[in-house]
Protein backbone atom coordinates (compact mmCIF):
# COMPACT_ATOMS: atom_id res chain seq x y z
CA UNK A 1 0.00 0.00 0.00
CA UNK A 2 1.06 3.36 -0.86
CA UNK A 3 2.33 5.78 1.66
CA UNK A 4 -0.59 9.09 2.01
CA UNK A 5 0.96 12.02 1.39
CA UNK A 6 -0.12 14.85 4.25
CA UNK A 7 -0.85 18.13 3.79
CA UNK A 8 1.62 20.26 5.34
CA UNK A 9 0.31 23.57 5.11
CA UNK A 10 -2.88 25.24 3.78
CA UNK A 11 -4.34 28.78 2.98
CA UNK A 12 -6.32 31.11 0.97
CA UNK A 13 -6.28 34.89 0.26
CA UNK A 14 -9.55 37.06 0.11
CA UNK A 15 -7.57 39.98 -1.41
CA UNK A 16 -7.48 40.90 -5.08
CA UNK A 17 -4.30 42.68 -6.68
CA UNK A 18 -3.90 44.48 -10.09
CA UNK A 19 -1.36 42.98 -12.66
CA UNK A 20 -1.12 45.71 -14.92
CA UNK A 21 -4.98 46.80 -15.64
CA UNK A 22 -5.84 43.79 -17.14
CA UNK A 23 -5.36 40.40 -14.60
CA UNK A 24 -6.90 41.38 -11.76
CA UNK A 25 -5.24 38.33 -9.50
CA UNK A 26 -4.67 36.25 -6.05
CA UNK A 27 -1.33 35.65 -5.12
CA UNK A 28 -1.44 32.41 -3.77
CA UNK A 29 1.91 31.46 -4.11
CA UNK A 30 4.95 33.76 -3.19
CA UNK A 31 8.66 32.14 -2.04
CA UNK A 32 9.66 32.09 1.57
CA UNK A 33 12.26 30.76 4.06
CA UNK A 34 9.34 28.85 5.26
CA UNK A 35 7.87 27.76 2.10
CA UNK A 36 10.52 26.91 -0.26
CA UNK A 37 11.46 23.76 0.97
CA UNK A 38 7.77 22.40 0.09
CA UNK A 39 7.16 24.60 -2.80
CA UNK A 40 10.39 24.03 -5.17
CA UNK A 41 10.66 24.25 -7.89
CA UNK A 42 7.18 26.42 -8.15
CA UNK A 43 8.16 29.71 -7.09
CA UNK A 44 5.09 32.30 -7.47
CA UNK A 45 1.89 31.17 -8.74
CA UNK A 46 -1.57 33.86 -9.41
CA UNK A 47 -4.98 33.09 -9.69
CA UNK A 48 -6.84 35.12 -11.95
CA UNK A 49 -10.36 34.46 -10.99
CA UNK A 50 -13.17 35.33 -13.08
CA UNK A 51 -14.51 38.58 -13.94
CA UNK A 52 -16.09 39.88 -16.77
CA UNK A 53 -14.62 42.89 -18.73
CA UNK A 54 -16.67 45.47 -21.15
CA UNK A 55 -15.88 45.50 -24.26
CA UNK A 56 -12.99 47.80 -25.20
CA UNK A 57 -10.77 49.42 -27.83
CA UNK A 58 -7.78 50.44 -25.60
CA UNK A 59 -5.17 47.41 -24.92
CA UNK A 60 -5.19 45.47 -21.24
CA UNK A 61 -2.07 43.92 -19.55
CA UNK A 62 1.38 44.13 -19.02
CA UNK A 63 3.71 46.17 -20.84
CA UNK A 64 7.35 45.46 -21.39
CA UNK A 65 9.01 43.88 -18.13
CA UNK A 66 11.84 41.09 -18.19
CA UNK A 67 12.77 37.40 -16.48
CA UNK A 68 15.49 35.84 -15.78
CA UNK A 69 15.85 32.66 -14.31
CA UNK A 70 12.60 31.03 -14.26
CA UNK A 71 9.89 29.55 -16.57
CA UNK A 72 6.53 31.66 -16.49
CA UNK A 73 3.63 29.39 -17.31
CA UNK A 74 0.12 30.88 -18.10
CA UNK A 75 -3.13 28.36 -18.13
CA UNK A 76 -5.95 30.23 -20.38
CA UNK A 77 -9.57 29.15 -18.51
CA UNK A 78 -11.46 31.60 -19.97
CA UNK A 79 -10.68 34.89 -22.40
CA UNK A 80 -7.33 35.65 -24.53
CA UNK A 81 -4.17 36.34 -23.95
CA UNK A 82 -1.39 37.94 -26.94
CA UNK A 83 2.20 37.46 -25.70
CA UNK A 84 5.11 38.54 -27.70
CA UNK A 85 9.06 38.39 -26.50
CA UNK A 86 12.58 39.54 -27.05
CA UNK A 87 13.46 35.92 -28.34
CA UNK A 88 10.78 36.44 -31.63
CA UNK A 89 8.10 34.31 -29.38
CA UNK A 90 4.75 35.48 -29.85
CA UNK A 91 1.10 34.39 -29.99
CA UNK A 92 -2.53 34.03 -28.69
CA UNK A 93 -3.56 31.59 -26.45
CA UNK A 94 -7.39 30.57 -25.74
CA UNK A 95 -9.25 28.81 -23.71
CA UNK A 96 -7.93 25.11 -22.65
CA UNK A 97 -4.25 26.66 -24.48
CA UNK A 98 -1.30 26.98 -21.70
CA UNK A 99 1.99 29.34 -22.18
CA UNK A 100 5.42 28.04 -21.04
CA UNK A 101 7.72 30.78 -21.67
CA UNK A 102 11.76 29.83 -20.87
CA UNK A 103 13.30 33.07 -19.40
CA UNK A 104 16.66 31.54 -19.09
CA UNK A 105 19.13 34.07 -19.14
CA UNK A 106 17.26 37.10 -20.03
CA UNK A 107 14.05 37.75 -21.71
CA UNK A 108 11.43 40.80 -22.37
CA UNK A 109 8.00 40.69 -22.93
CA UNK A 110 4.39 42.17 -22.62
CA UNK A 111 1.16 40.38 -21.99
CA UNK A 112 -2.10 41.46 -22.96
CA UNK A 113 -5.56 40.29 -23.49
CA UNK A 114 -6.08 39.52 -27.41
CA UNK A 115 -7.42 41.76 -29.37
CA UNK A 116 -10.34 39.55 -30.14
CA UNK A 117 -11.32 39.00 -27.16
CA UNK A 118 -11.26 43.06 -25.79
CA UNK A 119 -13.74 43.67 -28.98
CA UNK A 120 -15.87 41.39 -27.53
CA UNK A 121 -15.86 41.58 -24.14
CA UNK A 122 -16.17 38.89 -21.71
CA UNK A 123 -15.08 36.70 -18.86
CA UNK A 124 -11.31 35.94 -18.45
CA UNK A 125 -9.52 33.51 -16.18
CA UNK A 126 -6.26 32.91 -16.27
CA UNK A 127 -3.32 31.08 -14.30
CA UNK A 128 0.54 32.36 -14.03
CA UNK A 129 2.91 30.18 -12.14
CA UNK A 130 6.62 30.50 -11.75
CA UNK A 131 9.25 27.67 -12.09
CA UNK A 132 12.21 27.76 -11.08
CA UNK A 133 15.35 27.12 -13.30
CA UNK A 134 18.04 24.79 -11.95
CA UNK A 135 21.61 27.06 -11.08
CA UNK A 136 23.12 24.85 -14.48
CA UNK A 137 19.62 26.27 -16.47
CA UNK A 138 19.74 29.79 -15.42
CA UNK A 139 21.23 31.22 -18.41
CA UNK A 140 19.87 28.82 -20.58
CA UNK A 141 18.75 30.24 -24.05
CA UNK A 142 14.85 31.58 -24.06
CA UNK A 143 12.54 29.97 -25.61
CA UNK A 144 8.52 29.74 -25.94
CA UNK A 145 6.04 27.22 -26.13
CA UNK A 146 2.74 27.67 -27.27
CA UNK A 147 0.57 24.50 -26.25
CA UNK A 148 -2.84 24.19 -27.67
CA UNK A 149 -5.54 22.74 -26.37
CA UNK A 150 -5.92 19.90 -28.67
CA UNK A 151 -2.47 18.38 -27.78
CA UNK A 152 -2.99 18.28 -24.79
CA UNK A 153 -4.19 14.89 -23.57
CA UNK A 154 -7.45 14.49 -21.03
CA UNK A 155 -7.72 10.79 -19.51
CA UNK A 156 -11.33 9.96 -17.62
CA UNK A 157 -11.11 9.65 -13.94
CA UNK A 158 -15.02 8.56 -14.12
CA UNK A 159 -18.02 9.46 -15.83
CA UNK A 160 -17.69 13.40 -15.02
CA UNK A 161 -13.69 13.72 -14.42
CA UNK A 162 -11.38 14.81 -16.68
CA UNK A 163 -7.90 15.22 -16.22
CA UNK A 164 -5.53 16.76 -18.38
CA UNK A 165 -1.88 15.99 -18.39
CA UNK A 166 0.21 19.01 -19.49
CA UNK A 167 3.53 18.55 -18.44
CA UNK A 168 5.25 15.22 -17.40
CA UNK A 169 3.36 12.18 -16.99
CA UNK A 170 -0.08 10.49 -15.56
CA UNK A 171 0.20 6.79 -15.37
CA UNK A 172 1.66 5.97 -19.19
CA UNK A 173 0.19 9.30 -20.64
CA UNK A 174 2.78 11.89 -21.35
CA UNK A 175 2.11 15.71 -21.43
CA UNK A 176 3.41 17.90 -24.33
CA UNK A 177 5.27 20.30 -22.74
CA UNK A 178 9.14 20.12 -22.84
CA UNK A 179 10.48 21.12 -19.23
CA UNK A 180 14.09 21.59 -17.25
CA UNK A 181 12.86 20.54 -14.05
CA UNK A 182 11.48 17.20 -13.75
CA UNK A 183 7.59 18.53 -12.98
CA UNK A 184 4.13 16.73 -13.32
CA UNK A 185 0.99 19.78 -13.85
CA UNK A 186 -2.22 18.53 -14.32
CA UNK A 187 -5.69 20.31 -14.34
CA UNK A 188 -9.09 18.06 -13.09
CA UNK A 189 -12.35 19.26 -13.83
CA UNK A 190 -15.28 17.32 -12.17
CA UNK A 191 -18.64 17.06 -12.64
CA UNK A 192 -19.95 14.60 -10.11
CA UNK A 193 -18.62 13.92 -6.68
CA UNK A 194 -16.09 11.29 -6.15
CA UNK A 195 -12.96 10.25 -4.60
CA UNK A 196 -9.72 10.06 -7.02
CA UNK A 197 -6.05 8.80 -6.28
CA UNK A 198 -3.35 10.81 -7.55
CA UNK A 199 0.38 8.91 -7.24
CA UNK A 200 3.39 10.71 -7.26
CA UNK A 201 7.13 9.82 -6.33
CA UNK A 202 8.23 10.07 -2.77
CA UNK A 203 9.91 13.02 -1.58
CA UNK A 204 8.65 15.63 -4.17
CA UNK A 205 6.84 18.53 -3.72
CA UNK A 206 2.89 18.62 -4.20
CA UNK A 207 0.48 22.14 -4.68
CA UNK A 208 -3.01 21.95 -5.07
CA UNK A 209 -4.90 24.89 -6.43
CA UNK A 210 -8.42 24.62 -5.86
CA UNK A 211 -10.57 27.03 -8.50
CA UNK A 212 -13.71 25.97 -7.35
CA UNK A 213 -15.97 23.36 -5.79
CA UNK A 214 -14.58 21.71 -3.44
CA UNK A 215 -12.25 19.01 -1.99
CA UNK A 216 -12.39 16.90 0.83
CA UNK A 217 -9.44 15.34 2.11
CA UNK A 218 -7.79 14.25 5.70
CA UNK A 219 -11.55 14.33 6.82
CA UNK A 220 -11.58 18.16 5.97
CA UNK A 221 -13.56 20.20 3.44
CA UNK A 222 -11.44 22.79 1.43
CA UNK A 223 -12.59 25.17 -0.76
CA UNK A 224 -12.53 27.92 -3.82
CA UNK A 225 -9.15 29.62 -3.81
CA UNK A 226 -7.75 27.30 -1.18
CA UNK A 227 -4.39 26.27 -1.68
CA UNK A 228 -3.24 22.80 -0.19
CA UNK A 229 1.07 22.25 0.09
CA UNK A 230 1.58 18.66 1.22
CA UNK A 231 5.24 17.07 2.75
CA UNK A 232 7.54 15.57 0.84
CA UNK A 233 7.40 11.76 1.48
CA UNK A 234 4.18 9.53 0.55
CA UNK A 235 3.48 9.12 -2.65
CA UNK A 236 -0.24 8.96 -3.27
CA UNK A 237 -3.04 11.77 -2.14
CA UNK A 238 -6.48 10.50 -1.57
CA UNK A 239 -9.27 13.05 -2.15
CA UNK A 240 -12.51 13.47 -2.87
CA UNK A 241 -14.18 15.96 -5.62
CA UNK A 242 -16.96 17.79 -5.80
CA UNK A 243 -19.43 17.78 -8.60
CA UNK A 244 -18.09 21.49 -9.79
CA UNK A 245 -14.82 20.97 -8.93
CA UNK A 246 -11.69 22.57 -11.23
CA UNK A 247 -8.42 22.59 -9.88
CA UNK A 248 -4.54 22.76 -10.83
CA UNK A 249 -2.41 19.95 -9.29
CA UNK A 250 1.64 20.98 -9.28
CA UNK A 251 4.04 18.09 -8.73
CA UNK A 252 8.11 18.48 -9.00
CA UNK A 253 11.35 17.16 -7.87
CA UNK A 254 12.85 20.09 -5.16
CA UNK A 255 15.83 21.89 -6.31
CA UNK A 256 17.74 22.45 -3.31
CA UNK A 257 19.89 25.42 -4.07
CA UNK A 258 20.20 28.74 -2.69
CA UNK A 259 16.99 31.05 -3.84
CA UNK A 260 17.50 34.59 -4.16
CA UNK A 261 14.21 36.31 -5.87
CA UNK A 262 14.18 40.12 -6.50
CA UNK A 263 11.05 41.49 -8.76
CA UNK A 264 11.10 40.10 -12.08
CA UNK A 265 14.20 38.07 -11.17
CA UNK A 266 15.13 34.55 -9.14
CA UNK A 267 18.48 33.79 -9.21
CA UNK A 268 20.67 32.27 -6.81
CA UNK A 269 23.16 34.87 -4.80
CA UNK A 270 22.72 38.97 -4.38
CA UNK A 271 25.24 39.37 -6.97
CA UNK A 272 23.31 37.44 -9.77
CA UNK A 273 20.35 39.80 -9.30
CA UNK A 274 22.59 43.15 -9.06
CA UNK A 275 24.04 41.37 -12.27
CA UNK A 276 20.70 40.77 -13.86
CA UNK A 277 18.74 44.54 -13.12
CA UNK A 278 22.40 45.81 -15.04
CA UNK A 279 21.69 43.43 -17.81
CA UNK A 280 18.35 44.78 -18.46
CA UNK A 281 19.15 48.34 -17.97
CA UNK A 282 22.04 47.76 -20.38
CA UNK A 283 19.61 46.22 -23.08
CA UNK A 284 21.41 43.20 -23.03
CA UNK A 285 17.76 41.13 -22.44
CA UNK A 286 16.86 42.53 -26.08
CA UNK A 287 14.24 44.94 -26.31
CA UNK A 288 10.94 44.21 -27.69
Amino acid sequence: MRELKKIKYTYTSDQKHWVGDGFHVYGLLRPSEELNKFISPFIMLDYASPKEFPITDKRRGVGEHPHRGIETVTFAYQGEVEHRDSSGGGGVIKPGDVQWMTAGKGIVHDEFHSEEFSKKGGVFEMVQLWINLPKKHKMTNPKYQEISSGVIPAISLGDKIKLRVIAGSFEETKGPSTTYTKVNLYDIISKENKRIFLNFENGTNTVILIMSGEVTLENKNFKDKDILIFERAGSQIDLKVSDNFKGLILNGEPINEPIVAQGPFVMNTKEEIYQAFSDYQNGKMGRL
